[in-house]
């Protein structure tokens, strides 16, 4: 930053020579940086700089060692400490963790989207209402993270995705298998917390591309996220029942749980003691009666 001043100053017919003295570098110093005033290397990190931005925009939970590891898979051959001073010269830190102190659970990141649910957690059929939230459990691999997508009228579990890793495609896999099982053929409101998950890009752009609309409550509030009492119906029929040798091993369990038991076994007195299956027949069969 030294080098424009003195061109500046020199703009305004102060000495180099002088200038130069008295910032304690020497003239030629200046010259040399005048015939080239950004090296390669520069030119090299500001590219570089963009692309951190996309990948930590895309998922900010990502610390400097992630977002490494996602550039190696890019194609960019770059080093840990390389990726750390640059994201340390550029403020880029993981959402998860505060500079000399770390704590534990999610972050609030400003809302993409309007709260549309308003904490109203009712819709009157299937399809017109999802919400979706990530929870993660230990195995002795390490954490296996699962993204759950819910009907609200009917308490299905519509979409699901599981990943040794929390990321935007892990958010984004879920919608993506919600949208394939269910086709809605009108729009659906897509109620999330502010996980950076749901505010990447990524995310968005599947909510754009199949005409859904996202909706967003506040960050970890119980009482604003439906999807709690179905967690720990999954934590007390699934993760605690024993410990898990591999993510395989749980990832297995739990879509199992899901699809034979929650979806198709267990029935809900919210539902009149139907399951959420037999709720979503008797459903159609109502509207078709009322049709004909």
């Amino acid at each position: 930053m030294k080098f424009p001043l003195v061109q500046e100053l020199a703009a305004e017919g102060f000495p180099v020579r002088l200038t130069c003295g008295m910032l304690g570098f020497s003239p030629q110093a200046f010259y040399k940086w005048q015939a080239n005033p950004v090296c390669e290397r520069d030119i090299d990190d500001a590219h570089l700089v963009n692309v951190i931005r996309d990948v930590h925009e895309d998922d900010p939970e990502f610390g400097y060692r992630f977002i490494t590891d996602e550039l190696e898979r890019a194609g960019h051959r770059v080093g840990e400490r390389r990726v750390w001073r640059l994201c340390s010269e550029h403020r880029i830190w993981s959402t998860t963790t505060k500079k000399g102190r770390t704590h534990s659970g999610k972050r609030p990141g400003p809302a993409v989207h309007d709260d549309l649910v308003q904490r109203n957690f009712t819709a009157p059929a299937p399809d017109k209402v999802w919400l979706t939230d990530i929870t993660e459990h230990r195995t002795d691999q390490g954490k296996l993270y699962a993204c759950v997508i819910k009907d609200v009228c009917s308490n299905r579990i519509v979409g699901y995705a599981t990943s040794d890793r929390m990321t935007a495609a892990l958010a984004t896999s879920a919608l993506r298998s919600a949208v394939a099982r269910r086709r809605p053929k009108d729009t659906v409101v897509v109620h999330s917390d502010r996980g950076g998950q749901f505010r990447s890009r990524a995310f968005r752009a599947v909510l754009k591309a199949n005409q859904l609309a996202g909706s967003m409550g506040r960050v970890s509030s119980a009482g604003d996220n439906a999807m709690e009492s179905f967690y720990a119906l999954l934590q007390r029929n699934v993760l605690d029942r024993k410990r898990w040798r591999t993510r395989d091993d749980l990832a297995y369990e739990i879509v199992y749980w899901i699809e034979h038991t929650y979806n198709r076994r267990r029935r809900q007195r919210g539902l009149g003691k139907l399951t959420p299956v037999e709720f979503e027949l008797a459903f159609s069969a109502t509207l078709d009666e009322a049709a004909a």
